[in-house]
């Protein structure tokens, strides 16, 4: 019997460009949003015109601009999708993800209902997604590994040819490319890294041509 293979749908969302995900398990039309951005309005039309039924709203971490939409998400449907965060972005999730900081407006939004921790894996109807806590852009930054459809859901942790800044309160360079080493580039060379930002990429890719890690 052939793996189900979920269905993922990209949405670039607000002023700074944040890729939204929409992950869909084809069977059970049971979905999740990732890191739900400004005018997140287009990805909850697009979910509802599927049928898709929103169980949790998954966020690699707590910046401002990857939780805008988590108000707006958690409204969409009864019961509400769980906000699921790990507990150590959890102040800065609290803070509005440093939005002040940069004079911006936001909502506050639900409080996490769901506290990732590495190794943790979540069902989503057939589908399964594996966490892995990955900090240095933030304490409690995580990524979401999909065996089934060959990709990892990054966050701000690695772009196709850079990394994460780590110049923000929480930052820590050393730990952000520690926890590259230790999870991204152990994972298959053909698996898809689908970031907060810009295009996707592979392991294998970045492995061969991003500037920060060809000299690890």
């Amino acid at each position: 019997m052939k793996p189900i293979v979920p269905e993922i749908f990209t949405f670039v969302l607000g002023s700074l460009e944040n890729n939204s995900y929409l992950l869909v398990d084809p069977q059970s039309f049971e979905g999740v949003v990732i890191d739900p951005s400004f005018d997140s309005d287009k990805l909850l039309s697009d979910a509802q015109e599927r049928g898709v039924e929103l169980r949790m709203v998954l966020l690699t971490h707590a910046h401002f601009d990857h939780i805008a939409g988590v108000r707006q998400c958690s409204e969409s449907g009864f019961p509400p999708p769980r906000v699921a965060l790990h507990p150590a972005d959890f102040e800065l999730y609290r803070q509005g993800g440093g939005a002040a900081q940069f004079g911006i407006p936001l909502e506050a939004a639900p409080a996490p209902q769901v506290l990732l921790q590495n190794g943790q894996v979540l069902h989503i109807g057939n589908i399964e997604l594996i966490v892995y806590h990955t900090p240095g852009h933030t304490r409690g930054h995580v990524i979401f590994y999909c065996p089934a459809a060959e990709a990892a859901f990054c966050g701000d942790l690695i772009f196709a040819g850079s990394v994460g800044r780590t110049d923000l309160p929480g930052g820590d360079y050393d730990q952000l490319i520690a926890s590259i080493r230790s999870t991204i580039l152990v994972l298959p060379p053909e698996t898809r890294l689908l970031s907060g930002h810009g295009p996707e990429t592979t392991v294998a890719e970045e492995i061969v041509s991003n500037p920060f890690l060809t000299s690890l």
